[in-house]
Parts: structure tokens; sequence; C-alpha cells
């Protein structure tokens, strides 16, 4: 396979993805911010690295992005050296970061203007769905479009669906972080409930994941939340960013989303407790530390990193 694709942005997301392109026989050109990322990139997979996105990006039929937040996009993107201004005339721009819809919509628009293409592609399954090679994409853009990228894309997804036009990725990505915080939250109540119930929480998750209890994040997660261990997977300032997408959104469709800005408030809470980084499963530590008499404050009560 001789397809020359170029990554751009190698976190933890980005870093394995494009591992699975280079694994997959693709030519794979990978960007990052910080060098030393991609020098090391390049100790595990076959590829070149280069130190300037519009070099890249030069000979891609496809570019793949996963970035930070909305502004990351436009410094790598859209910048005097951006890459979309040096992408070739009909390869194809697939952003994986999560951003807001409006943005989506001005890369496409940017896109065409170069007469190139764009997909946005949000992804959910984390960093360990990422290492798997078993994402979730949602995607939004042409359909003939889609169908050139969507073999591509499923060398690290179980999958590939697209959901309508530019930004209707975006969109099903707010419908996933909604769903989460509201299941993660529960969650969280739930094992509280039970270890102050004098339940064994162990054994508690062992019966009620079998019923309709049952979600990913209950079985991915409770071992770590029981054990007060949150230095992994996807952080709660990075889920306030997506939160933050999706209540802006309401307020333009109208959507009443009570559970959601509680949840929102909450994970304010872990972030004023020190869990900026901490995973969005750290909604335990926070009624874990409640104090009894007044909730609005916290125990001094170590957790661990």
């Amino acid at each position: 396979m001789n397809k020359t694709v170029a990554f751009l942005g190698l976190g933890v997301m980005g870093y394995p993805m494009a591992g699975w392109l280079s694994k997959q026989g693709y030519s794979v050109v990978v960007y990052n911010r910080t060098e030393s990322v991609a020098e090391r990139w390049l100790t595990e997979y076959t590829g070149v690295a280069e130190n300037c996105p519009s070099r890249a990006v030069a000979n891609a039929e496809i570019v793949f992005s996963c970035l930070g937040n909305d502004n990351d996009v436009r410094d790598v993107l859209l910048a005097k050296q951006g890459a979309l201004r040096k992408m070739k005339a009909g390869a194809i721009l697939v952003d994986h970061t999560t951003t807001s819809a409006e943005l989506a919509k001005q890369l496409a628009a940017e896109a065409s203007t170069v007469n190139c293409g764009f997909i946005d592609a949000p992804v959910s399954g984390g960093q360990q769905g990422a290492e798997n090679g078993q994402l979730t994409v949602m995607c939004g853009g042409s359909e003939k479009q889609f169908k050139q990228v969507a073999p591509v894309i499923e060398c690290y997804a179980k999958s590939v669906q697209l959901m309508g036009v530019a930004g209707s990725g975006q969109l099903c990505k707010m419908v996933n972080q909604i769903c989460i915080a509201g299941l993660v939250q529960g969650l969280a109540e739930g094992l509280n409930f039970a270890k102050r119930a004098g339940l064994d929480a162990e054994q508690v998750v062992e019966v009620i994941s079998k019923g309709a209890a049952q979600s990913w994040q209950m079985e991915n997660r409770y071992k770590t939340m029981l054990a007060d261990e949150y230095e992994h997977g996807f952080a709660v300032q990075w889920m306030r960013k997506d939160l933050a997408f999706a209540l802006d959104e309401a307020n333009k469709n109208g959507s009443d989303l009570p559970v959601t800005r509680l949840v929102d408030k909450f994970y304010q809470q872990v972030q004023e407790m020190g869990g900026n980084r901490w995973d969005t499963s750290s909604l335990l530590a926070r009624l874990e530390h409640l104090d009894d008499q007044d909730p609005d404050k916290t125990k001094e009560k170590g957790i661990k990193k």
C-alpha cells in the first residue's frame, strides 16, 4: 500500500492512531508541536516526521488531525503556514479533534476554497480504544469523500459512520458526551451508596453489571474508582471542554440539559479539588470527599494518583 497520509497531533489519541496507519502499510508523515514526541513515535513506527504542518501535508492524499481544542486546530490548520493552506488539490482533511460544530463548518468551507475535501470525525473510546484500534468515529461531510476515507479510518476503528453534513460528527459527539456525563454520575452515586450501605461494592457491580444497569463505564471504571485511582483515561478538563460545546449548542437549538449542566458543575468542583487531569470517573472522589456537615466543602483526604 503506497497511499501517503499525514497525521497532525501525536497526543494520547493521535499517537496510537497514527501508529495503526503505519502498521497497515500507509506511508505516514507525522507532525507534532513537541518534536521529541514525533521523534519517539519514529522509534516505534515506520514513517517520516516534519517540524512544520505545511511540509507534513505537502504530498498527502489524506490529512488527519487530532489536536487539543478549537484554537489548536486554527493554529495548526488555518494559520498562514497552516496545513490546510498547503494541502494539494483533491486531498481530504479528516479532523478527529472534538471541536465546536461551527469550527467544523468553517473548516469545510476553507477546504473547499483550496479544492480539498473535509470530514469532521470526532472519536469515542478513549486512549484504550485508540491503542486497541477499537474507536467509534462519528463523521460529518459529503458521502463521496466519506467513502474515500472510511477504509483508512477503519485501521483504528471498530465503527465509522457518516452522520450527515459537515458538523454532524461534532454534534453526534456532543450527544455522546451528554450521555456519558449522566452515566458516570449515576455510577459514582451508586458506588458511593453501596459503600455507605455497608455492601461489598465490587460484588454489587458483579451482580448489577449482568443486568439493565450494565454500561461501558461500569465495566471499565469501577475498579479504579473504588481504588481512588484517577490518573488515567479522559481528563476532566477535556470533558468540561466537550460539555461546554454541548451546552452552547443546546442554547442555540433549545435543548434542555439539566443533568449535563449539573454534572458540569460537579466536574468544576473536581477541578477545585486538584483533579483537572483526573479521569472523568473522579466524580466518585467528589462524593467521597464532601463534608458531611457542609456539602460545599471537601475533606482533606488524599487521593492516589
